[in-house]
């Protein structure tokens, strides 16, 4: 489908909301995250408890981590993705009318479930505390991973105060990037997912432009391990950059710089490159 066509294409509200990276070991991803200075919610189980999370809550985003947390019990879903690559496999995008949404999922003809109500528990070990409410809809697998489209009904219990305040001054997760091999189809196939703008990436792909954030899909570099895969995420800083770039060089943390961003490689993020950059 022609580029052309997509740019008619839009659906207001659709944004990045969360990416999650997924692993085996969610204390020790939890202790890399921490390391890099981010803030990060207390463990909470979903999924009837097998899976546990934490998140770094950043401004009207956040990053998830998520792992089995019940040795007894397991998840083909992460154990699917494990077996490609330990990193980011699930993208959401938060919308603010599902039955619009629903409608054009039908429209394009697009498989999609109706929309499901999850609630969590915020911490663990206090179940009687703040719960999580959320609407999801869960669109079909793709190659690149699990797309959810959400809308918070309690975000005042995710983003509190205590939850935003991070050592590296990280302030909002603003773009992901994906490693395919063919960049056009792929903008063609998002854009009818998610409801959005494809514009021409002048990294040689091309970027869906949403509300708040942005998704470039790239063809490969030589050091992607797995594509289609999730293999980057840009993190803005409220103060240039200082914060992180002290913690990076106090703390050994492999990183390299380019033009004004410091890159987190991906053996010290969970298996993506954090790319920190200061706020536009």
């Amino acid at each position: 489908m022609a580029v052309a066509r997509l740019r008619k294409r839009q659906v207001s509200g659709i944004a990045l909301d969360h990416a999650g990276v997924v692993t085996r070991d969610l204390a020790a991803l939890a202790a890399q995250y921490e390391h890099l200075g981010f803030t990060l919610t207390p463990l909470a189980r979903q999924a009837d408890g097998r899976i546990g999370n934490r998140c770094a809550m950043l401004h009207r985003s956040y990053v998830e981590l998520l792992a089995v947390v019940d040795p007894s019990a397991g998840s083909a879903t992460l154990d699917r993705f494990l077996a490609r690559y330990a990193g980011v496999h699930i993208l959401a995008f938060a919308i603010d009318d599902w039955p619009a949404v629903l409608a054009r999922l039908r429209r394009a003809g697009i498989a999609a479930p109706s929309v499901a109500d999850f609630d969590r528990p915020i911490d663990d070990i206090d179940p009687a505390g703040p719960r999580a409410r959320f609407e999801l809809i869960q669109l079909p697998d793709q190659p690149e991973g699990r797309i959810n489209l959400v809308r918070h009904l309690t975000p005042e219990a995710l983003w509190q105060q205590r939850f935003l305040r991070h050592a590296n001054n990280a302030a909002a997760l603003d773009e992901v990037v994906l490693a395919v091999t063919d960049p056009a189809e792929a903008a063609a196939r998002f854009s009818r997912l998610i409801g959005c703008v494809v514009i021409t990436d002048p990294a040689g792909g091309f970027a869906l432009e949403l509300a708040r954030g942005r998704v470039r899909l790239l063809p490969p570099d030589t050091d992607a391990s797995a594509v289609p895969c999730i293999t980057g995420l840009r993190v803005r800083t409220s103060d240039g950059n200082v914060a992180i770039g002290r913690l990076l060089a106090e703390r050994g943390i492999p990183h390299g710089a380019r033009n004004n961003a410091l890159i987190v490689h991906a053996v010290a993020a969970g298996g993506v490159v954090v790319r920190f950059v200061p706020a536009a």
